[in-house]
């Protein structure tokens, strides 16, 4: 594996899921159980929890819930990093959700190229240097056009690696060439891998860590094929890559981000429902979800 990650405070490393916002059955925040189920990664073998990813329902949140959920996860865990979603559309609006992440002890940042409105080279580049500015947090870019509309070209990469906090970048593109790319330009920043389509492959051109959707359910799972490819077992490594494409075909049935939560319970760990318009799945889809996951002898 191509060593990277020397300007990051943290060599960032190893399975960083992207941790749940857990509600009550009225949709309001429980941020004790959010907080439980950062717990719930971590005593799985994570090594980082990234709170308010996609996967925390961020954008379905309110300025206050997010700070909550920040709080909350950093009061309940000091034993690995806690890299907290401080990303919003706007410039304003991200710095300071910035600037209370770092005011209540996150270790780091990671912001999502702002969406919504289209993003060009200048753009983005005063957007990543002014919130950098704001904080001494180190920042984790995170790059999701799928979602936000707006890629990052590999020039406006090789400019925002110039901002000095800015130390790694979460990639869930799924563009492979971009990243390798992105790799062997800049050698010194981390690269998580953010799709759980591309843990191994990942690894295999540079990523040091995975921000894995799966490992919110099965982190032990993803940690065990992490610590074979440490340990240069690429065999191991590479068949348990492949069970990972085989929970992750499992848990897509139903509508989009209904996975993770349906699963959790039967893993032991109730997050209450998605927050509207999402939606859990049916009662059908979650059965042929447990059938499959039984399959697998996870359940």
């Amino acid at each position: 594996m191509q060593e990277t990650g020397s300007a990051d405070p943290f060599s960032l490393s190893g399975v960083i899921p992207p941790t749940i916002t857990a509600f009550d059955e009225d949709e309001a925040v429980d941020y004790d159980r959010t907080a439980a189920h950062a717990r719930y990664v971590v005593d799985g073998g994570a090594h980082g929890v990234f709170p308010l990813g996609t996967n925390g329902e961020f954008p379905l949140l309110s300025g206050e819930e997010r700070d909550g959920v920040v709080e909350a996860v950093v009061e309940e865990i000091d034993d690995v990093p806690v890299i907290a979603g401080v990303g919003a559309p706007s410039t304003h609006q991200t710095v300071r959700h910035a600037e209370h992440a770092e005011s209540v002890g996150a270790d780091g940042i990671v912001v999502v190229t702002p969406y919504y409105y289209p993003l060009d080279h200048d753009a983005a580049l005063e957007h990543y240097r002014t919130v950098a500015e704001s904080v001494d947090l180190p920042l984790y870019v995170y790059h999701i056009p799928s979602k936000t509309g707006n890629a990052l070209s590999l020039d406006t990469l090789d400019a925002l690696a110039d901002i000095e906090n800015l130390v790694g970048v979460k990639d869930s593109s799924k563009d492979v060439p971009w990243l390798a790319q992105a790799i062997d330009a800049h050698p010194d920043l981390t690269f998580l891998a953010g799709s759980d389509s591309l843990l191994f492959p990942g690894l295999e051109i540079g990523c040091s860590g995975m921000v894995s959707a799966v490992a919110n359910v099965f982190p032990e799972l993803v940690v065990d094929l992490f610590e074979a490819y440490e340990e240069g077992d690429e065999d191991r490594a590479r068949d348990l890559q492949s069970e990972v494409y085989d929970v992750r075909d499992a848990i897509k049935y139903g509508s989009y981000m209904a996975g993770v939560k349906s699963a959790l319970p039967h893993a032991g760990f109730d997050a209450g429902p998605l927050r509207s318009p999402l939606r859990l799945m049916d009662e059908e889809d979650e059965e042929a979800m447990v059938a499959d996951l039984e399959a697998l002898d996870l359940l």
